[in-house]
């Protein structure tokens, strides 16, 4: 038995174990009802579908930071973990207990913008209270990349999604228009040929806005650019470039309706006219990126041959 029992005592005693199992206990106690209820409720809906690929890719991201955390908190070498400082005690003890009052709140209300987002603030507290306050330093990007999947009060997505779906309209139709196609439109309304279209929230909306601004903020952390005016450059161009996105996908959409009918336009191709979205807007940041590096060699040889 001893030979079954003995390789879990020695992975325990590891430097950063303990640790690893506070914050996975902590996590499981409180937010797998809470996961539960999202992926039987509002995780079905087109709005909200991108919330467990947020949660996943959060999570690989902060157990692809583990390593550097624990070396960040003078984890890594010592025998023993270092004390706890009271300024790390008292943060962690002060996101944990935001976190705890966002939760309590959230769920006995439920209200899935308080109750989802308290958890970026447990895991936050957690970090703190076991590691110490350098620990954030080494995770700030998951649990910011987290965030995205936290829905919106429906106050503010009323306010912004419509003035987005019009002008996504009115660029798709100045668009298709332009290429003679027979097509209309009246506000969020487009008419082409004998059909219309409505452009529904999940097709311009600004929960789509901020799934591209999360996947393309996860490709500038994982190509780790140096300079940081390039990576703020490209954070704000994400925006126009999502809306760009949503026009394409609209425009595809159309013309599918158009071609092949309103069947095909709301059935596998709808599906298939939300991969467009994301690979378009995919494409337009990596031919950003591109030229902008081009550029910048390009400025670095002009340099070089002025110096010379």
């Amino acid at each position: 038995m001893d030979h079954l029992i003995q390789p879990w005592l020695t992975a325990l005693r590891r430097p950063g174990a303990v640790a690893a199992l506070v914050l996975a206990g902590a996590f499981a106690l409180l937010f797998v009802p809470t996961l539960w209820d999202l992926a039987q409720g509002i995780w079905r809906t087109d709005d909200q579908a991108h919330g467990p690929m947020i949660l996943a890719i959060g999570l690989w991201l902060l157990y692809r930071a583990w390593p550097n955390t624990l070396k960040v908190c003078g984890w890594h070498t010592a025998e023993e973990p270092p004390p706890p400082s009271k300024a790390g005690l008292s943060a962690g003890a002060l996101l944990l207990l935001t976190g705890l009052v966002l939760y309590v709140v959230g769920r006995s209300q439920s209200i899935p913008f308080m109750e989802l987002g308290a958890m970026v603030w447990v895991l936050a507290g957690c970090y703190t209270l076991v590691l110490g306050p350098r620990a954030l330093r080494a995770v700030w990007f998951p649990l910011l990349f987290m965030c995205f999947m936290v829905p919106m009060p429906g106050l503010v997505i009323a306010a912004v999604t419509m003035p987005m779906k019009i002008a996504v309209s009115y660029m798709a139709e100045s668009v298709l228009f332009a290429l003679n196609y027979p097509i209309a439109r009246s506000g969020v309304l487009l008419q082409i040929g004998p059909y219309q279209l409505l452009v529904a929230d999940a097709c311009a909306g600004l929960q789509t806005l901020f799934t591209l601004e999360a996947m393309g903020l996860l490709y500038l952390n994982l190509l780790r650019h140096e300079s940081a005016l390039r990576n703020i450059f490209l954070a704000i161009s994400i925006i126009p470039i999502a809306f760009a996105a949503n026009v394409i996908r609209v425009m595809v959409l159309t013309l599918v309706t158009y071609y092949w009918g309103d069947a095909a336009g709301q059935g596998f191709l709808h599906g298939f006219a939300g991969m467009v979205l994301f690979l378009s807007a995919l494409l337009l940041i990596v031919s950003l990126d591109g030229t902008l590096r081009m550029l910048g060699k390009l400025g670095e040889r002009s340099s070089a041959g002025t110096t010379a």
